[in-house]
């Protein structure tokens, strides 16, 4: 079993104990989190729902994210993180949630966001939390650090300490 299984299967003895349930909200990993929690047989007690909003037309559409966050900071940053992080709770009634955006390359980095930056949020009830990282490798080395780094968060969220690593 490789390390993002073994991670999904925490996650969901973990959330089986608290009798809660999980929604994803991806645009850089492409529905990766998601596909890994569903590796678990009988994930369907504690997954709720993934949103692959890889647009922002669908970041909006689906999570209700404000449309004037994109011109404003950007669909790689805190803001747009924290409204699919919410969206997402929202729309799926999911206790928990995880949420991510970034650039993952091997095109599309900038100065202030280079290639492997990337921002979760992470969400329990009324709680929320977000940070950045900034992976090294090439796209599918930022997309499984991502995935991975999601699901930590989420294992230490639903042990009720703060998601954000490094």
């Amino acid at each position: 079993m490789d390390a993002i299984t073994q991670l999904a299967a925490q996650l969901g003895q973990d959330l089986r104990a608290l009798a809660a349930q999980v929604t994803t909200a991806e645009s850089c990993t492409g529905g990766g989190i998601a596909e890994a929690i569903t590796r678990i047989p009988g994930s369907s007690a504690w997954f709720e729902a993934g949103y692959v909003t890889y647009s922002n037309a669908q970041k909006t559409r689906q999570l209700d994210v404000p449309a004037p966050l994109f011109t404003s900071v950007g669909a790689v940053s805190r803001d747009v993180v924290e409204a699919m992080a919410r969206g997402a709770q929202q729309k799926s009634t999911a206790r928990f949630s995880v949420a991510v955006s970034g650039v993952a390359g091997p095109d599309g980095g900038s100065a202030d966001k280079p290639v492997g930056t990337v921002w979760f949020a992470w969400a329990d009830a009324d709680q929320l939390f977000t940070g950045k990282r900034l992976f090294a490798g090439d796209r599918d080395a930022v997309r499984r650090q991502t995935v991975e780094a999601a699901l930590v968060g989420l294992i230490r969220l639903a042990a009720g300490e703060n998601p954000v690593q490094g």
